[in-house]
């Protein structure tokens, strides 16, 4: 009997490992949300680097598969990731004013598509599809009208908020995941025979 009772204490402590690594994930979040300048620098640092990582992968890759149809354009894509990561490394400032550029255009093309989308269709979801559109609209206006000053802040929010919340669901997955450890394993179960009920 020691086999799954074992095995549950296991699982338990990969779960506690879980929720751990949310609570981190959630204080990182709430120290880029104060240092949302830093953020924003590391950020653009850190994308400069898995660009580059990821074109040196590619281009090895590449090389590897010399003799397919494929191979010039494996080596393109990957000369591509290697420079723009080399230019985002080197002009992490630069590269954080062109990405808010395209974020606020992004916003303000989906909101533009969304509202003229809700209002020619009125489908079920019409006031939630206006709310959404609306929202991407003007956030993209914001964006733009404090361009280039909006980006020392932007992707530093962004980058902070999806730490706090993909922290907040380890927390809760880890949580989750050994209440549903213990309820499973033999201590875990009332009334099982040879155990208190």
């Amino acid at each position: 009997m020691t086999g799954p009772a074992q095995e549950g204490r296991k699982l338990r402590r990969s779960f506690g490992w879980l929720a751990a690594l949310g609570v981190l994930l959630v204080i990182a979040g709430i120290v880029g949300l104060v240092y949302v300048g830093v953020a924003t620098l590391t950020s653009m640092l850190l994308f400069g680097w898995l660009l580059l990582v990821g074109g040196l992968v590619g281009l090895l890759h590449a090389i590897e598969s010399r003799g397919s149809n494929f191979f010039w354009l494996g080596v393109v894509v990957a000369a591509l990731n290697i420079a723009a990561g080399v230019v985002v490394i080197r002009h992490p400032e630069g590269s954080a004013e062109a990405l808010t550029m395209f974020a606020a255009l992004l916003f303000l093309t989906g909101g533009l598509f969304r509202l003229v989308g809700s209002l020619v269709v009125r489908g079920p979801q019409f006031g939630l599809t206006l709310l959404q559109g609306a929202f991407g609209l003007l956030l993209g206006i914001l964006v733009l009208v404090n361009w280039p000053e909006s980006s020392r802040y932007v992707i530093g929010t962004f980058f902070s908020l999806a730490l706090l919340f993909d922290g907040l669901g380890l927390i809760a997955i880890g949580v989750g995941g050994r209440r549903m450890a213990e309820m499973v394993t033999d201590e875990g179960i009332p009334g099982k025979p040879g155990k208190p009920g």
